[in-house]
């Protein structure tokens, strides 16, 4: 019988790492447990969950083509039922936060509807018949108007260079 994902199997917990605990399948194959896919709850440490020796039931997430099996016991049990999130109360009149009150009651602001927005490259602007020598001098002159800047920006800062000479 071969694994196949999706496959139910029972194992015996071999051995319990920080990131996740070995599980020793039929037909001496062993798969790993990751420590997410242990419990619905959050797990800090395994070994309160689970203990060498313990037999389990495992589903069979993943088969890489290296041989390594991904296992699941979280989805072999049910999902729990999370309970609704009570609505969060008005602040009182005169906390709206940061903006002013421009958000509505809940806290959070309207859901916007349209597509998310994805970057763009700026479209380049017409080269013309511009020889190289003319783009590089262009080139030159506005990593020069950028240096400029920068360093009136960063002298700005430090009190200007005259304050540095001592």
């Amino acid at each position: 019988m071969a694994l196949q994902v999706g496959d139910i199997l029972e194992g015996k917990v071999t051995g319990i790492k920080p990131f996740g605990a070995f599980v020793a399948l039929p037909e001496s194959k062993t798969g790993l447990v990751h420590i997410s896919e242990v419990s619905y709850e959050f797990v800090q440490d395994l070994a309160t969950v689970l203990e060498a020796g313990q037999t389990v039931k495992v589903k069979v997430i993943s088969i890489a083509p290296d041989g390594k099996i991904a296992l699941s016991i979280k989805q072999t049990q049910p999902a729990p039922e999370r309970a609704p999130r009570a609505p969060r109360s008005p602040r009182p009149q005169g906390q709206q936060g940061g903006n002013g009150g421009a958000r509505p009651a809940g806290g959070r602001p309207p859901r916007r509807e349209a597509a998310p927005r994805v970057w763009q490259p700026k479209p380049s602007q017409p080269q013309g018949d511009l020889s190289f020598e003319d783009m590089m001098a262009r080139y030159k002159t506005q990593s020069e108007e950028k240096i400029a800047d920068l360093k009136r920006v960063t002298e700005n800062h430090r009190g200007g260079y005259s304050r540095r000479r001592g």
